[in-house]
């Protein structure tokens, strides 16, 4: 028996253990509730006394820890500069040192120091062989190449992430690379989005283990899959590898723990059910690049589902777009516009994209894709205070519990039968349309703080006294406004509608995959005959927040208190890449909203003033005003360069 087979055998092993073992206990994931910054290593030669300078930096301003992200070296993009600086070899005893000396100087001054896992994203590397590595169904030649790592110029591949057997040994290797020492503040190995090409996906035993699952062979439709009228095909190609994917996070997050580390992970962009995806990290992480700020409800919905306490953010990146657009001319006042959509997105820690590796005495290395943090950035003088700032948002908004009244079914039968997102609309490694980045809280939940939920988490709910209890959450009714709906999700919604659930169906869903149920429609009239099933919510469910405007918002419930942050209404909807000074705002903003909690009505009179955004705690007859307030500079207003209108989309 070779060493990795044995090794996988262990860890398959220790993986079961853990999921059934009621004693077991995850790391902590208790962590500062200053902000961290993405700490970006150059491949160059790493000197310790160019580390403290770098931490003791970001400590001085107010960053609670970091995450180490290993990046390629510094002339990657100039194929004719063949120079390269000294560097630690990748996974090398010289590299560990160093990582080692890292993170015990950064627990010395306070601060934590998380790991990405991998040579940089998607994780794969050097020593990932062709047949470890990711597949596309009818091209058996082709693999995935990683070119932007610690490694260039040496090429690696990305690993399957739909095999076991090919994933185990990987993150056995880097588990056991990685330095461990003791620590007070609990690490996390960071899992970054999953930019793995999703078209075909495809790996050893695919077709047999569809065949097995669906009845027919999958192999004819394959070519068209994505093409239109093959959505059934699609539906049912899709289920298959949101399963494996699923395995592999799973997989990750138990393997990290048993290793005494904490998971932590962006599932933006993989074909998954994204929910499950977030619902099995330690760390729920969303981001603020790709995405406008709503896409972290599905994250910060998947952490409440779950009983995660932390929604962190990638924050800050490519601010004004890509690559580096009024780079070192960041304006904080935009900065804290995206800071305070987030946190009303559900969002409660922040991690700065980010702070390059400089030597001693220096701020002259640059990264492309961040927001760039250093002594002689544009922010210099406010950092401290807006980090301070972000620290005290942060430490309300992990209080207690996400509140929610409605749980929304997330439409994610509809994101598969739709397939592949058009060429016009793609982003840069937005292949696929099951990202879900345009689904949004229907209007008239406005006020009923929504949050998410899936088939999973309704497999196992139940229903007491009409409140459907869902994992760690509790809500008055469900909410769905989808084309599609799976079979099992009809036959559990008959059950949980007899059961008491008041559920609001907006239309009459249609049976998605190949695979028909002959009592598929006779389901669907039973349940939308129901007493308990409407197009419309329940009139004795009173919105939580009720006003004929209200600014984006997010609600946490400790005990019987409530805290509600409002962030500035010019934080509603931000798209990226902003409008360099998107957050001119010289104007006071009143608003009267109607706080409704524990049987109690509650008038506030909104302020905003120029960008300002606000937090209250409600209890009992009191609703009182907590000082958030952080005045940024006011930002200058310029227009990007002509032909830089759409930076983001493919050309």
């Amino acid at each position: 028996m070779s060493r990795n087979t044995l090794s996988l055998l262990l860890l398959i092993g220790m993986a079961a253990l853990i999921s059934c073992s009621g004693d077991y206990q995850k790391p902590g994931t208790d962590i500062p509730f200053k902000p961290y910054a993405r700490y970006w290593w150059f491949a160059s030669e790493i000197k310790k006394e160019d580390v403290r300078y770098n931490l003791n930096w970001l400590k001085e301003n107010g960053f609670g820890g970091v995450e180490l992200a290993w990046v390629y070296p510094l002339n990657r993009f100039n194929p004719k500069d063949t120079t390269y600086t000294p560097r630690q070899e990748w996974l090398s005893r010289e590299w560990t040192d160093i990582v080692d000396y890292t993170v015990r100087y950064a627990d010395s001054i306070g601060m934590g120091c998380d790991l990405t896992f991998g040579t940089l994203w998607p994780f794969g590397d050097s020593h990932v062989e062709a047949g470890q590595a990711t597949r596309r169904y009818g091209d058996p030649e082709w693999r995935q190449v990683i070119t932007r790592s610690w490694e260039h110029p040496v090429s690696g591949y990305v690993i399957d992430h739909l095999t076991p057997e090919n994933y185990f040994p990987y993150i056995e290797r880097l588990i056991e690379a990685f330095p461990r020492p003791e620590i007070s503040i609990p690490q996390a190995y960071f899992i970054d989005s999953w930019e793995v090409e999703t078209e075909k996906l495809w790996c050893e035993g695919f077709g047999d283990d569809f065949l097995k699952r669906f009845g027919y062979d999958i192999s004819p439709y394959m070519d068209s899959i994505y093409s239109p009228g093959k959505n059934k095909y699609l539906y049912d190609y899709m289920t298959l590898v949101s399963d494996k994917v699923l395995r592999f996070y799973r997989d990750f997050d138990s393997t990290l723990n048993s290793a005494g580390v904490r998971s932590r992970g962006q599932v933006s962009g993989a074909p998954c059910d994204l929910i499950s995806g977030y619902a099995s990290l330690d760390v729920p992480e969303g981001e603020a690049m790709l995405f406008e700020p709503e896409f972290n409800t599905i994250p910060a919905s998947a952490a409440h589902l779950s009983g995660k306490r932390i929604i962190s953010s990638e924050t800050f990146t490519c601010l004004y777009g890509w690559p580096g657009d009024f780079m070192r001319e960041e304006q904080t006042a935009d900065l804290k516009l995206v800071a305070d959509a987030l946190f009303a997105n559900g969002v409660n820690h922040i991690i700065w994209h980010g702070k390059p590796h400089n030597p001693s005495g220096y701020d002259t290395v640059n990264f492309y894709a961040t927001t760039h943090i250093g002594p002689d950035c544009s922010l210099a003088e406010d950092i401290p205070e807006f980090n301070s700032y972000l620290e005290k948002v942060s430490s309300f908004m992990r209080m207690g519990e996400t509140y929610s009244d409605i749980a929304v079914y997330l439409p994610l039968e509809d994101a598969w039968c739709k397939g592949i997102m058009p060429k016009e609309k793609q982003f840069i490694w937005a292949w696929g349309y099951y990202e879900m980045r345009y689904v949004y809280f229907p209007e008239e939940l406005n006020g009923y703080s929504p949050t998410w939920i899936n088939y999973s988490f309704l497999e196992k709910a139940t229903v007491e006294k009409g409140i459907l209890k869902a994992g760690n959450a509790e809500y008055k009714a469900l909410y769905i406004d989808a084309e599609y709906l799976d079979y099992k999700l009809i036959k559990r919604l008959v059950e949980l509608t007899d059961e008491g659930l008041r559920v609001v169906i907006k239309r009459e869903p249609v049976e998605p995959g190949a695979v028909a149920h002959s009592d598929y429609s006779s389901l669907v009239r039973q349940l939308m005959g129901s007493s308990n099933v409407s197009d419309r919510v329940p009139g004795d469910i009173i919105p939580l927040l009720e006003g004929p405007e209200l600014p984006p918002y997010w609600c946490r419930e400790d005990h019987n208190s409530l805290y509600v942050f409002f962030a500035n209404p010019k934080a509603a909807k931000l798209k990226f890449p902003l409008e360099y000074g998107q957050a001119l705002n010289e104007d006071t903003k009143k608003i009267m909203v109607t706080v409704n909690f524990k049987g109690r009505s509650y008038s506030l009179d909104l302020i905003f003033d120029p960008y300002q955004s606000l937090l209250y705690k409600i209890s009992g007859e009191k609703a009182e005003k907590t000082d958030i307030s952080f005045l940024p500079g006011k930002p200058s207003v310029r227009m990007r360069a002509e032909g830089y209108d759409a930076p983001w989309l493919v050309k």
